[in-house]
């Protein structure tokens, strides 16, 4: 297998990346375990103690193969403008504090971007846009993400996505979607103490949460840019707060402008000072 140079770290990666080669960022190695069934992910992220142990099982995580297929075949096909880098090829990880006053929850990996990178939101322009907006609010310690060795740090906020393997069409299957589910449902039990805020980025996102969240109120509260729901999690309340997802199709055409994305990281900030959280340092 053909082996190229990370674009940060210059090291020498086969694609997809194997578990503890020294990929930056990589929590796992080849003594993790490795979840092939809906019935094994509930295990091992039922029974992570931290969030370390939790990222590695995520990591190599092969319970959808369809997703499995098609993310490895992104990884040995590439893009034309990445032909020269080796792809992560592997779910992608939440990434940020493991203690949050503000929790971000996507969709999925892109094909060429977290897939490509290793690290979620990273490498195309949904995650320039993102990571822009996270600076411009105290949230993120720079405003550029390019690779997983970059030196991006997220300041009392964590992200991660309701399915971790990049899609074919950007669409999971329903099946696929209940399998990864865990995964989240797990990282939501180590983050959701001190969580304050859960922005959801698209209404695929909001479904997500109110579910990881538990919320039983009925009618559900509908998704919007802007909308908020009071909710109690087993934790204590929370805010569930709605965003356009940073899709070039919602950036390009003004659906979403940065202007938008700053009001809802504002209004995050706020709301997590208000429920007696620290709120960062910044605008």
């Amino acid at each position: 297998m053909p082996q190229l140079p990370h674009p940060g770290i210059g090291g020498l990666f086969p694609s997809p990346v194997p578990p503890g080669s020294g990929w930056p960022g990589d929590p796992a190695d080849a003594t993790t375990p490795v979840a092939k069934t809906a019935a094994q992910v509930r295990r091992l992220a039922g029974r992570a103690a931290t969030m370390t142990e939790l990222d590695a099982g995520i990591s190599v995580c092969r319970a959808c193969p369809r997703l499995v297929e098609w993310r490895e075949e992104v990884a040995v096909a590439k893009r034309k403008s990445f032909a020269d880098q080796p792809y992560w090829g592997r779910p992608a990880t939440g990434f940020g504090a493991e203690r949050p006053g503000i929790f971000i929850v996507g969709l999925a990996p892109a094909a060429h971007g977290a897939n490509r990178t290793g690290r979620v939101f990273t490498g195309d322009r949904s995650g320039d846009f993102l990571f822009a907006a996270l600076h411009r609010a105290g949230l993120a310690n720079q405003a550029v993400c390019v690779d997983a060795a970059d030196g991006m740090e997220l300041i009392d906020t964590r992200m991660a996505a309701a399915v971790r393997c990049a899609p074919p069409a950007n669409a999971p299957t329903p099946a696929e979607r209940a399998t990864c589910a865990p995964w989240l449902q797990a990282e939501w039990r180590l983050a959701g103490p001190s969580a304050r805020v859960v922005i959801a980025l698209g209404g695929f996102a909001w479904r997500a949460a109110l579910e990881l969240i538990g919320s039983d109120i009925k009618p559900a509260p509908k998704f919007g840019h802007g909308a908020t729901a009071a909710l109690t999690s087993a934790f204590g309340p929370v805010t569930l707060l709605g965003c356009f997802h940073p899709s070039q199709q919602n950036t390009f055409t003004g659906r979403l402008t940065p202007a938008m994305l700053d009001d809802i990281f504002v209004t995050a900030r706020h709301l997590v000072a208000q429920a007696g959280g620290n709120e960062p340092d910044g605008p």
